[in-house]
């Protein structure tokens, strides 16, 4: 009788040990590794713009890495601000993502927002970095940085320097030139970067503060000129042409980025993840190749650098906003 207890105490316990394995196994199996399905890429602009050309890059090379599908979904609206909430207001399961370049620390400073900057996301990796150019219509008679400075001081108000947007980038980086060269002009904000570009072929406007992509095949047919790079170096594809620092008018330094956020909450090992898989994108020799035909450079930051960099970021937009005392629309 002791032996045939003993027998079915030890079949139980083999038993209750197998079934322990298989509920395991099954809850290991029902967890399946991130990503079980397509991620999308949000980008808060309309399609054709640098964000996103760059956004179509890095979904093409994350789909590879991951083995899932990444989906761009354009929402623009509202200088980014309709894309952003989006991803802010999504569900924190690493599979909305969002793409954002400079306009997403300078919105801050100019409206309030249905979302924290920083706080209602979690930063994944900043991607690559792009002086802007300093670019005129042919028919302007500066051929220098130093000269259109001269031209705006003689005509002080009457030079047009047309952007992309209200509180954009290169709205703001005009802001900023009319601040360190002591200069002023009128700036004209458009509805894209497409209606600024043609009004300024057309000779409605003289100037224009923009990422180099779109006016570069004009520069080429010399309808426009080039008179400065907006930032700290000279770009890889331009590299006779100085920097607006070098050419008269010290301490400017203005120019675009991307980087890739999550929702706020995102689960560390996703992030983690996401970060590595875009490290090693960013570190590829055709993916830096592919950035430096459209005037960027790749230029990876981490985690912590990038929560760093984007409150910096905001500090300075914000110092720009107060001293051009530009109100809210």
């Amino acid at each position: 009788m002791k032996n045939m207890k003993s027998t079915l105490f030890k079949t139980f316990g083999i038993l209750l040990s197998f079934s322990m394995v298989v509920t395991l196994s099954m809850a290991v199996l029902a967890a399946d590794p991130y990503p079980d399905k397509p991620v999308r890429l949000v980008v808060p602009y309309p399609p054709g713009g640098g964000t996103d050309i760059t956004a179509r890059l890095i979904a093409t090379k994350l789909s590879e890495s991951l083995g899932k599908h990444v989906v761009v979904d354009n929402r623009g609206g509202a200088g980014g601000i309709v894309g952003a909430e989006v991803v802010a207001k999504a569900a924190p399961d690493g599979y909305t993502l969002l793409i954002v370049a400079a306009d997403h620390t300078i919105q801050p400073a100019l409206r309030k927002l249905p979302y924290d900057a920083v706080k209602s996301f979690t930063p994944i990796a900043k991607l690559a970095s792009g002086p802007h150019a300093l670019t005129v219509q042919s028919s302007v008679p500066a051929n220098s940085v130093k000269e259109l400075v001269a031209l705006a001081k003689q005509k002080p108000g009457q030079l047009i320097f047309a952007n992309s947007g209200y509180g954009s980038s290169p709205h703001m980086s005009a802001e900023l030139f009319k601040i360190v060269a002591s200069i002023d002009f009128m700036i004209v904000p458009f509805k894209g970067l497409g209606p600024a570009l043609i009004d300024l072929l057309g000779g409605q406007s003289h100037a224009m503060i923009s990422s180099m992509l779109a006016p570069m095949p004009h520069i080429r047919s010399g309808k426009l000129r080039i008179l400065g790079i907006a930032g700290v170096k000279r770009s890889a594809i331009l590299p006779d042409v100085p920097t607006i620092a070098e050419a008269g008018v010290p301490g400017f330094n203005a120019g675009g980025w991307y980087g890739i956020l999550a929702p706020a909450g995102t689960p560390a090992p996703i992030v983690d993840r996401l970060n590595n898989e875009l490290k090693a994108i960013i570190a590829s020799d055709e993916v830096r190749k592919l950035f430096s035909n459209q005037g960027s450079g790749a230029d990876y930051l981490g985690l912590t650098e990038f929560v760093t960099f984007l409150e910096e970021e905001m500090t300075r937009w914000a110092s720009v906003v107060k001293k051009a005392n530009i109100k809210v629309e």
